[in-house]
């Protein structure tokens, strides 16, 4: 997973302070608000020593979400998806292929059994 898209990044646009809770929002695909609402709540239990620091760190070496980085909001979602689950990705896109292959069969037969020429040149070629 080397793509750009599967990458953390600080959302400055979507953010508040430095963008790292709306960067974890957009990583995970969790809504921001309960980001934000967990990282209150982790200050205020006491984690304060630990929330507060990593906040810091995270917003000052998490690079900047690029401008562009997905082309649509669908595109955003598979994204999200791939970084959540990989595996599960993979099996839907290969489900995807397989529907797309099943439906060109279709496809193909239909045009085959109504037309005796095209299908002699088909099986010529097979």
């Amino acid at each position: 997973m080397n793509s750009p898209r599967t990458r953390f990044y600080r959302d400055k646009l979507h953010g508040k302070i430095m963008g790292v809770c709306s960067g974890i929002a957009d990583y995970t695909g969790v809504d921001v608000l309960w980001i934000r609402l967990g990282a209150v709540l982790l200050t205020i239990s006491g984690l304060a020593g630990i929330t507060i620091p990593a906040y810091i760190i995270i917003g000052l070496f998490a690079a900047n979400k690029p401008e562009h980085l997905y082309g649509s909001q669908e595109e955003q979602k598979f994204w999200q998806g791939v970084r959540q689950s990989p595996a599960r990705t993979a099996r839907e896109v290969r489900a995807q292929f397989r529907d797309i292959d099943r439906r060109l069969a279709d496809v193909e037969h239909y045009y085959v059994s109504s037309n005796p020429r095209l299908s002699a040149e088909i099986e010529r070629l097979r």
